[in-house]
């Protein structure tokens, strides 16, 4: 899936539950306006890798959103965990960015890392990543397209998860992963308590429950808008109903949590500005 200068990649079915996605952003040679330098992104419950090619960023700090972790400082390579609140950055120039986005329990199996130890944090990957991980993620920075970066993600993760991939799950929605993950908490231990369940979860993805919960309907909500008719009127009280909230107001309250936008502002803005583009690919 593209957009101008961006292009979401998906993994192949071998890889389903390994990694859900990975994001690119190139404009290089497109001349941008300081407003469409900048960047929305949604609170999300995964695991980011991301790498910077060219250009560079900054965080903006504004009510409702994220700010940026103390001693926070861009990198080549860096490493973030699942976020609860939205992100608003700027790039000062034209950009080659590739982030790879990895479900947190799959992440902590390939790597040892702990997932909730990342929750609203990024650091520099190297402070974190085995060794091997760290020289292929590296080596991604040698003068290959992005053909050949995601080709290259594609060899190193496959032998890697192909041991794991018995005991993982190969959801690739939120709803479906959250589900998974609950199963398993349920019949993985001795100790099957509402209570201990919710830990195990958190300790998986680094999040409680509800909020997996909550992050699964807005996506759901978020895919039944982007396949509706861009022209015409949505029905919020019946994507409500649809999406398991309890009402309208409750759709419009964690959206506005999730994004940092009312549903309506979010899809036309959406639709209509290109600082949004990281919610146009995940259509």
């Amino acid at each position: 899936m593209e957009d101008a200068g961006t292009r979401l990649w998906l993994p192949p079915l071998e890889l389903a539950g390994c990694v859900r996605a990975a994001m690119l952003r190139d404009t290089r040679g497109r001349e941008l306006t300081a407003a469409e330098r900048e960047n929305y992104f949604p609170a999300a419950p995964l695991v980011k890798l991301f790498w910077w090619f060219a250009g560079d960023g900054e965080w903006v700090a504004r009510p409702g959103f994220s700010a940026p972790p103390p001693g926070y400082c861009l990198g080549p390579l860096m490493l973030s965990g699942p976020f609860t609140l939205p992100t608003h950055t700027r790039n000062t120039g034209p950009v080659h960015a590739l982030m790879l986005l990895f479900p947190p329990d799959a992440f902590q199996a390939l790597t040892g890392i702990d997932a909730a130890a990342l929750v609203n944090h990024v650091v520099p990957a190297e402070a974190l990543l085995p060794p091997d991980w760290f020289l292929w993620a590296m080596s991604l920075h040698a003068d290959m397209d992005d053909d050949a970066r995601l080709a290259c993600i594609e060899a190193f993760l496959r032998p890697r998860w192909a041991a794991l991939a018995p005991q993982r799950p190969a959801a690739q929605r939120y709803a479906e992963w959250a589900q998974a993950l609950a199963v398993r908490a349920a019949t993985s231990a001795s100790g099957r308590s509402l209570r201990q369940i919710e830990r195990r979860v958190k300790a998986w993805a680094g999040l409680p429950m509800r909020e997996l919960r909550a992050v699964s309907r807005a996506e759901r909500a978020f895919l039944a808008v982007a396949a509706s008719d861009a022209g015409a009127a949505v029905n919020w009280a019946e994507i409500a109903a649809d999406t398991d909230y309890a009402d309208q107001s409750h759709l419009c309250r964690e959206t506005r949590r999730l994004s940092g936008f009312s549903p309506e502002d979010l899809r036309r803005r959406m639709l209509t500005e290109e600082a949004f583009w990281p919610y146009r690919l995940w259509c």
